[in-house]
């Protein structure tokens, strides 16, 4: 979700790509190892990449599992930069010089394909396999696997509800025709009436296209990765989009909008809707209280009347270094840091879903997470994003050709990404 295209005038091409990949590779051999050697009868260090969390539940969670196992191992948190491009960049680089310092790699959901067919991660079979695999929701387990094979154990998820103002809404709009109705309604009455929504030419925007495509029964990609089949599912995505970007129900910022933005539009109280991650709900609380009580949520509109939407899943999975000198303990210290106790405080202080069913009705998760049963009905239908090696330029290719959301020609467009996408899977034409 966090990640964003480069500007249009800086085009290169894929094979130029591939080059300048290779050299970072190479320069990247010249990184030092990070402090992974251990007496012999000592606890064994190891080294996890993950981003940097604000809150404290991830060093919560590696004390929690360094006070538990201290006579086997000692979990060291290296946090990756901030930007996910950046923390992308710094775990290829050292993976690309085989670093035998790594050992447990906090993975965006979008990269364990890319990841795995480089021969990054180790993969997971016998009992960590069936403990990983154990309990977890299948989306998120989805997100996980390459080629039939677990690459990762899910950590955290995210999905997307609807989010509404109860003073403005009495009653939650189902489908997206009926959101945007409501809101062009409230325009005419002068009230707050803006649909809050990603529309800036970044990840996020190939997010609510996959959200919008798989809610109508389509695919971005066959099940291979070899081929686009958008077709008429695109198209009547495409459509809505369009209709939202050129009605009055469209912020005027849409095409420079991201997640922060829509949420602090929300709690400024220019905006009726806003589709976004249960981040906004302890903002609300926190940033105005008198709004927040009138703050309510629903599941994400259908795009098809009677057809839940099929929300595209997010969140993180702990995989293992293919370089780990100490496997064996990076798969039981991966299956620690991501236990129950450790997914509710990820949710409690750092507010993202657990992949742990059972978790959705554990009282301890309620407090601070009133919503925990939509979340768990948008998590246990959600979508997974187009799983492919090269999905970095399938979703720049999607999320240029959707900017800005207003100049979209639903059959056009679709046209459009499938050569785009077709030439992406071939390594042909440039990366906008």
């Amino acid at each position: 979700m966090r990640r964003g295209g480069a500007p249009p005038m800086m085009r290169f091409s894929r094979r130029r790509m591939v080059a300048v990949l290779a050299g970072a590779a190479l320069a990247g051999s010249a990184l030092a190892a990070c402090g992974t050697s251990n007496a012999a009868t000592g606890p064994v260090t190891l080294n996890f990449w993950f981003y940097p969390d604000t809150s404290p539940a991830t060093n919560d969670a590696v004390a929690n599992c360094n006070n538990q196992h201290k006579n086997l191992y000692k979990i060291s948190y290296q946090e990756l930069p901030q930007a996910s491009d950046g923390q992308r960049q710094q775990l290829v680089r050292r993976l690309a010089a085989h670093d035998n310092s790594m050992d447990i790699l906090g993975l965006d959901v979008t990269w364990e394909a890319e990841f795995a067919q480089a021969g990054f991660l180790a993969p997971w079979t016998g009992q960590y396999k069936a403990e990983a695999e154990d309990g977890t929701l299948k989306p998120a387990l989805e997100t996980a696997i390459w080629h039939n094979q677990l690459v990762a154990v899910p950590d955290n998820s995210n999905t997307q509800l609807l989010w509404y103002r109860s003073d403005l809404v009495k009653t939650p709009p189902t489908t997206w025709a009926q959101m945007i109705s409501d809101a062009e309604q409230l325009a005419k009455e002068g009230k707050p009436h803006y649909i809050e929504i990603q529309g800036a030419q970044y990840e996020g925007a190939t997010v609510w296209f996959n959200t919008m495509v798989a809610s109508a029964g389509g695919t971005v990609l066959n099940s291979s990765a070899t081929k686009p089949t958008l077709g008429a599912p695109a198209v009547k995505a495409l459509s809505i989009m369009h209709q939202l970007a050129t009605s009055v129900a469209a912020d005027p910022s849409l095409s420079v909008q991201m997640e922060n933005q829509n949420r602090l539009a929300m709690e400024a109280g220019t905006a009726a809707f806003e589709l976004n991650y249960p981040f906004v709900y302890p903002s609300m609380k926190a940033d105005n209280p008198s709004m927040f009580k009138h703050f309510k949520w629903a599941l994400y509109p259908e795009v098809t009347p009677g057809v839940p939407a099929k929300v595209t899943i997010g969140g993180e999975d702990l995989a293992v270094s293919a370089y780990s000198q100490h496997k064996s303990l990076a798969f039981q210290a991966a299956l620690c840091l991501r236990d129950k106790q450790n997914q509710i405080i990820g949710a409690n202080l750092g507010g993202v879903p657990p992949t742990i069913t059972a978790l959705y009705n554990d009282p301890a998760l309620f407090a601070n997470y009133p919503f925990h049963a939509d979340i768990l009905k948008a998590l246990e239908n959600a979508s997974v994003r187009p799983k492919t090696p090269l999905y970095q330029v399938v979703s720049i290719d999607i999320s240029h050709l959707l900017s800005p959301p207003r100049g979209i020609s639903p059959t056009g467009t679709e046209q459009s990404m499938v050569g785009q996408i077709n030439n992406a899977l071939q390594s042909k034409g440039l990366v906008p």
